[in-house]
This record gives C-alpha cells, structure tokens and sequence, in this order.
C-alpha cells in the first residue's frame, strides 16, 4: 500500500471536516462503496469523496478544493461516469445524491428538484396529480444530470427537449458563490444549463415545467431476431413520416435472462419496437396499425397511465457495467439498415446487449422558445451501441463492435454528436452549433477562471487513456 505524504495527510484532515463528516478518503471503510458510480465500467479513485446535502455545503468543499489544489468532479447517479476523466486522483469526487429535495405545484405545473433527485421520484409525484415531465427512458437517471446535457425523452418529439423546460437553477460558482439564475437574473448561467453540460458551476437545483399527461397510448411490438430485415424496414418507413406525437424507439436485443424482463423475452434475441403516443387507443392504434400489419409475437399496446412508461424501455435500475456511444443519422435510408444488419444483425455475432435506434425529429429539431447552450438535436434518428454484460472479458469486445457499427453509418451521420450517449473519444466541439460553443466556453472561463471542475468530455483529456484506465 502507497503511504500518503505529510502533505496528503493535512489535506485529509481539512477534507474530513466537510459535510458533517459524510466524507470517505483513500483506505476508508466505505471510501471503494462511495467511489463507485452506477457505471460499474469505471474504476476511479479520487482524492475524496464528499455527500453534501445542501449548496452551503457544495460552497464548502468547492473553497476547499481551491486551497489544496484539488479538482472538484460533480456526480449525480453516475450513469454516464465513462465520460469523465478516470483517474480523478487529483479531484474531490462530489456526489449529490443527498440533495433530494422534490415539491411539485400543481397550479403552476412545475416541479422543483434538489440535484440527487432521480427520473422515477418526479414520475411518481407528478404522475399521482395528471402532470408529466420530459423523464429519460430510464427512471434512474438523475434529473439534474439529464437536463444539463439536453435530455430526449418519450415526449420529446411533440415537447422538446427537457433542457427546454428549465425555469431557474441554483448554481454554487467555483469561488463558492451561491447564485439563482433566471431569465432576469444571472442569464447567462441559466442559458448554458440549458443543455451545456456544466463545468460553470454545481448546479444544485432546478425549476422546470411539467405538463398535463395523465394516459398515454403505449407499449412494445417484439419480433424474432429472424424477422430483424422486414421489422427494421417498416419500422424506419414509417418512423420517417410518423406525426410528433409519436415516439418510438427501435432495437435489436439480446435480452438478458433477468427477472426484471418480461418472461416471454428472456435470453432471447430479439426486434422491440417502444412506443408511446400522445394520443387515445382510436387515434394510437391507427397509427400504429401498419406496424401490427407485420405481426409482431408479442403487442402490448394499450392506455396506460402516463406513469407507467418509466419502465417500458426494460433498462437497469441496479448499477450496471455500461459501454454506450452513439452517432446521429440525417436518414435511415434502405443502405443504412443494410450497414446495421451486416454489423449488428442476427449473423453478424455482434457482441452488443443493444442496437438502438431512436426516432427523433419534430420538437427536438427546431429551436426551443427557451434559449439554451443545446436548444435542439439534429438528425432523423440516433443510433446507440451498447453494452451491459457482467463478464469483463467482453467489454473490450462490445467497445469494438460498437465503434465499427458507428464507423460503418458514417456516411449517413450528422457532423454533430449528442454528447449524453457518447462515451468514447469525441470532438466535444461538435456537441454545440458553433456560435453555442463559443459561449459557452466564455460562460464557463468566466465562472470557473481557474479550471477548478472535472467536465465531461473534458477539452485536452484523451479518452482514449481514460477508457484504458476502466475496470478490466
């Protein structure tokens, strides 16, 4: 075992001062259990890891960090964790997961959220009153994280972005400064957590609009794997043409034999089709109609209370070792589908849990009234390469099958990125329009001149070494 030096002895004891003592250092019981975020693909070890439960507390560690010369790394859930730097031995890992504060109003339909707030709490709050957020496709992804980074949701081709939806935020700068932004007060910091991403300061809460969605008409159309060919065709015919209330998700999957599966999908290899509209059983199902006329094995389409869609796209709650990156498509033309049959179809031996398509469009294509650091997505469609195995030894292998599926689409690729599914090396450039980028980085110099916080994505920081120092 390394011996820490007298200078990282006195360092650890001004640490251990901080949020009530909810603090774990290198060789504490508990410090490997608190350094390990849901992606249990990364293997860092920061100098510090710190719970704090209010934004007095975040302006604590913050100065802290400044006067050690320590980097500071906020965390919410950790799901996208890969796109950080790994190592982090020279950072205080701030995780947020104390900040649970949640009040929803529904007269003004709005939701307020402390920063360590999760999808799944705001669905069952707001759903118990008839109103709905822009949630992810998974109800464990933190609230905050997600709309910092834009946020598509099942909503979002007749709604927007979720990073649209944002009213205020409270912001601990890096000199510890703790600030509300609105529209009024502050812009600048509102403007760039719509969609920026952070690295302008610890957002510790957030305001955002809810909407009145009691029942959706939704569900999942499965295929064998066998019937990948004719299910993906229609399914992109038809998705190109689909109405915004429309939203659907396409996958070749290889389901896991878990008992959070439906019993009829289990250790298959299937096509899913998910789908929800904002619309009644009438309406939906004549949409969906040219869908069924295929024959899905398994159709689930129903009304069904907005709630119950947290769980529709069967993603993990419990961490998880994840590799995700992703490419935005101008079009699914008839040769893209044959690039992702040969690369990730059912002869290809393609390693990957999931080849993901998503449909996007709509809303999230055109500028929010609400400006913001990423005010839409472009592209047609998203697709996604990931993988969730518990056997190390694969995880190379779906790296690898993952990078050339995404190499073989380039043809039809956009030259931006939408960094929130992108986990391997990246223009980080290429998140934002060109004059978005360029203010944000002004934001965020002018916030941060010091370059105190760890960015995902960060500038100057190969993720080739941070992929190579992952867990094996």
């Amino acid at each position: 075992m390394q011996i820490p030096s007298p200078a990282r002895d006195q360092r650890h004891d001004e640490l251990r001062e901080l949020c009530g003592g909810a603090v774990f250092l290198p060789g504490d019981p508990g410090y490997d259990d608190a350094r390990v975020p849901w992606n249990l693909l990364v293997d860092a070890h920061p100098a510090a890891v710190v719970y704090p439960a209010f934004a007095e507390e975040v302006s604590e560690v913050l100065r802290a960090a400044a006067r050690l010369g320590l980097r500071v790394a906020p965390q919410g859930t950790g799901h996208g964790a890969l796109s950080l730097d790994s190592d982090l031995r020279d950072a205080v890992l701030l995780r947020t997961s104390a900040m649970t504060d949640l009040r929803i109003d529904r007269e003004r339909r709005s939701a307020w959220v402390g920063a360590g707030v999760r999808w799944g709490d705001v669905i069952r709050r707001a759903g118990e009153v008839g109103l709905a957020g822009l949630h992810m496709s998974s109800s464990d992804v933190g609230v905050v994280g997600s709309s910092l980074g834009g946020g598509v949701s099942w909503y979002s081709r007749r709604l927007g972005l979720q990073s649209g939806t944002v009213t205020e935020v409270e912001v601990v700068l890096a000199d510890g400064t703790i600030v509300r932004a609105t529209d009024d007060e502050h812009a600048d910091l509102l403007w760039a957590a719509r969609g920026g991403g952070g690295g302008f300061g610890v957002v510790t809460g957030m305001a955002f609009d809810l909407f009145e969605v009691d029942t959706v008409y939704a569900g999942m159309l499965v295929w064998d794997i066998d019937d990948a060919e004719v299910a993906l065709r229609t399914w992109a015919r038809w998705a190109t043409d689909a109405p915004e209330e429309i939203t659907s998700i396409a996958r070749l999957f290889n389901v896991p034999d878990a008992p959070e599966v439906p019993e009829a999908l289990r250790g298959r290899q299937v096509v899913v089709i998910g789908i929800v509209a904002l619309s009644d059983e009438i309406r939906g199902a004549a949409l969906v109609e040219p869908l069924r006329a295929i024959h899905p094995q398994l159709d689930t389409m129903d009304v069904v209370p907005a709630a119950s869609i947290a769980t529709l796209h069967l993603e993990p709650d419990e961490p998880s070792p994840a590799y995700a990156n992703s490419v935005l498509l101008d079009e699914l033309a008839d040769e893209a589908i044959d690039v992702i049959l040969r690369t990730a179809g059912p002869a290809s031996g393609s390693r990957l849990t999931t080849t993901e398509i998503r449909q996007l469009g709509g809303a999230m294509g055109r500028r929010s009234p609400r400006p913001g650091a990423l005010d839409r997505v472009d592209g047609r469609f998203l697709l996604l390469g990931l993988g969730l195995d518990p056997d190390p030894s694969l995880w190379p292998a779906q790296r690898a099958d993952s990078l050339k599926l995404l190499s073989a689409l380039q043809p039809w690729a956009h030259r931006s990125v939408y960094l929130p599914m992108t986990e391997d090396e990246v223009d980080v450039e290429r998140g934002w329009a060109p004059s978005s980028w360029a203010r944000l980085r002004a934001i965020r110099a002018a916030a941060d001149p010091h370059g105190l916080f760890v960015l995902p994505h960060e500038p100057g920081r190969a993720s080739a070494s941070r992929a190579s120092r992952t867990r094996e």
